[in-house]
């Protein structure tokens, strides 16, 4: 398709009402509106106009301003809701990597031995993909930094061999994407297991879930939307579950709603008392508008959402 030049003029937000008042968007406080739009932005609440669009630029009959903002605040909410649960699977994963390699080679510096780590290689890119080189810079820059952490200040200040701190306090100054990197990077399948067990996930698996908790984690961020999205970086179907988990009609794995199963799979087991099943249900009637099946909870073909509370991993 030939590419045109971009005419848009920028608008007022006097004029930004109108236009969607024009194109049958039902304001009934239009001086309230403006203040949302002087502070969420009409661009960012535009991401949530098209489902409550059957005709390009026409809102369906009946759609009211306070329904998009509705709309606005649920997916907030949830992105809330998920930030707070992918760091507290952050945290346990980071646990249990330092847990099951320190244990497993009876070695507090297991991260300086290159042998557990794959050889460095080039991506189809042509990107340096090198696991071990990596996370011995984070820990050099951490050693050299100009107000380093005080747990790492605490090791180069009483200590002298070895020349890095423990892992314990090395893998605390990795991120969610630089973890699932470096378990990506182990060069032992069997390390891969070890650490994957925790949450009763076969290894690939697991490698893929490390995967979309980073992406998901940095959509939350930067406060990008949640509702009505295709995951860019899927999780692996999980077709080996231990334990509860959820039936057949959901495995869209491209949705959110996919990705809270996973969430709660993972939380079920690093923290089998969380109330996740709870704050989902509280946050889908606290906005009882805003149409959830777009996360990708099915219907029975009759437009009628299945009870996703039934599904035993919900339970």
């Amino acid at each position: 398709m030939a590419k045109k030049k971009y005419t848009k003029p920028p608008l007022s937000f006097q004029d930004q009402i109108t236009q969607l008042q024009g194109r049958n968007l039902t304001i009934a406080n239009p001086a309230k509106a403006t203040a949302y739009l002087q502070s969420i932005s009409y661009y960012r609440l535009s991401a949530y106009f098209l489902l409550y669009q059957q005709v390009k630029d026409t809102f369906n009959a009946g759609t009211t301003f306070t329904q998009i903002v509705q709309t606005y605040m649920f997916d907030k909410e949830l992105r809330l809701l998920v930030f707070d649960c992918i760091e507290r699977l952050e945290i346990a994963i980071r646990t249990q990597f330092i847990y099951c390699m320190a244990l497993h080679y009876n070695d507090a510096h297991w991260q300086d031995n290159q042998a557990l780590f794959i050889n460095p290689f080039y991506n189809r890119v042509g990107a340096l993909v090198d696991p071990y080189n990596d996370l011995q810079g984070i820990i050099s820059r951490a050693k050299t930094n100009r107000k380093p952490e005080v747990f790492i200040k605490h090791y180069i200040d009483n200590y002298n061999s070895p020349a890095n701190p423990p892992s314990w306090m090395c893998l605390e100054l990795l991120t969610m994407g630089e973890l699932s990197h470096i378990y990506r990077g182990l060069r032992n399948n069997s390390d891969k297991k070890r650490i994957a067990s925790f949450f009763d996930v076969h290894h690939t698996v697991f490698k893929s879930w490390l995967h979309t908790l980073t992406y998901v984690r940095n959509l939350c961020a930067h406060h990008s939307r949640l509702w009505n999205r295709d995951l860019a970086i899927e999780p692996d179907r999980l077709l080996k579950p231990v334990g509860n988990w959820v039936g057949s009609r959901y495995q869209n794995n491209k949705r959110m709603f996919y990705f809270l199963c996973v969430i709660k799979y993972m939380l079920n087991r690093a923290n089998p008392t969380n109330t996740l099943t709870q704050k989902i249900d509280d946050l889908f009637k606290k906005y009882p508008t805003v149409p959830v099946q777009y996360l990708g909870i099915p219907s029975d073909g009759n437009g009628n959402l299945l009870n996703w509370k039934n599904e035993p991993l919900w339970q």
